[in-house]
């Protein structure tokens, strides 16, 4: 942060650090040493960030701060869902919401991938977008890319020029073929299995999280049809996560598309001990409440708009 002659003027991301340790610190109650453990930053860089949000009237007896409703967002979605963490970005006009989930989904992981982990990723748009802004932190971090399913190697493939083949670790395959039998035939592969073991064994997973709706990526990308989307909704479909498709309980439903992906089932994913879900607008609202009903993630990285609407439809 600035000093000096702009001593009041600070930039939004500015904001929102500084906003969020005076919430752990007044509202939540933690010390200084806590928050700097859990922010990665030193007590002496959490006291004098306090004392400038005083100074330039941002702190009063409430955090007088357009991102305190975000993060009494973030504390509800917790509370509904047993999440581990929630991060709420506040409502802004004029922007596409992908872009800004995908910048949020990479500033939380510039915060928490510590030098030579694993990251395993999905599939989709926004964490597409994530994984570009964070090619650079991936590269001086020597962060291992591992493909959750097939089908991403095109992007994963641009994020990663540059770096020695030993840090990326595809499926070579689609997200989805022809038949269960080539599904089958694929996964028996040695080089898939090994890179499926690995993906278990990551530090942290990024997915997206799909809406049964007729702009769905799946569709756009060739790997479904409109005609199946109707019937996975006949049959109880809400949403889907790296093409695995669920009820608004979560359950995963018994499809015979199913049989035809190449990558992890949803129980596998949840050995990985940080699970991101990033995703958010008013087609994944439901979506998104079903995903976290059924324990498929256990971060959620989502909009103001779409965190209300999840908590609004909720019973009383």
């Amino acid at each position: 942060m600035s000093e000096g002659t702009d001593d009041l003027a600070f930039e939004p991301q500015e904001e929102e650090l500084l906003s969020r340790v005076a919430w752990y610190y007044y509202h939540d109650g933690l010390t200084q040493s806590e928050i700097g453990e859990r922010l990665n930053l030193s007590r002496i860089k959490i006291s004098r960030m306090l004392e400038r949000g005083r100074r330039m009237g941002l702190i009063h007896v409430h955090i007088n701060s357009s991102y305190g409703g975000c993060f009494a967002l973030e504390a509800r979605l917790q509370e509904l869902y047993g999440l581990d963490e929630a991060r709420v970005i506040p409502a802004q006009d004029g922007e596409i919401i992908i872009e800004r989930l995908a910048e949020a989904a990479s500033q939380y992981f510039m915060g928490r991938l510590q030098e030579a982990e694993m990251l395993a990723v999905g599939w989709g748009a926004t964490v597409m977008g994530a994984l570009q802004r964070l090619a650079r932190t991936l590269s001086y971090r020597n962060i291992s890319l591992v493909s959750l399913t097939g089908g991403v190697s095109a992007y994963i493939e641009g994020v990663a020029s540059g770096r020695t083949s030993q840090n990326v670790h595809l499926i070579p395959a689609p997200l989805v073929v022809s038949h269960e039998s080539v599904a089958d035939a694929i996964k028996a592969e040695r080089h898939v299995i090994d890179v499926m073991t690995m993906a278990k064994t990551a530090n942290y997973a990024l997915i997206g999280i799909g809406a049964v709706a007729d702009e769905a990526t799946l569709i756009g990308s060739g790997y479904a049809t409109r005609q199946q989307f109707e019937t996975f909704r006949r049959q109880g479909a809400v949403g889907d996560i790296v093409g695995v498709f669920y009820d608004q309980t979560g359950t995963v439903l018994d499809l015979p598309f199913h049989r035809t992906l190449v990558g992890l089932d949803l129980d596998s994913l949840r050995q990985i001990p940080h699970v991101v879900a990033a995703a958010g607008g008013a087609k994944k609202v439901d979506a998104i409440r079903a995903g976290a009903k059924g324990r498929h993630f256990n971060v959620l990285i989502t909009d103001e708009a779409t965190a209300q609407a999840i908590i609004e439809g909720e019973p009383s």
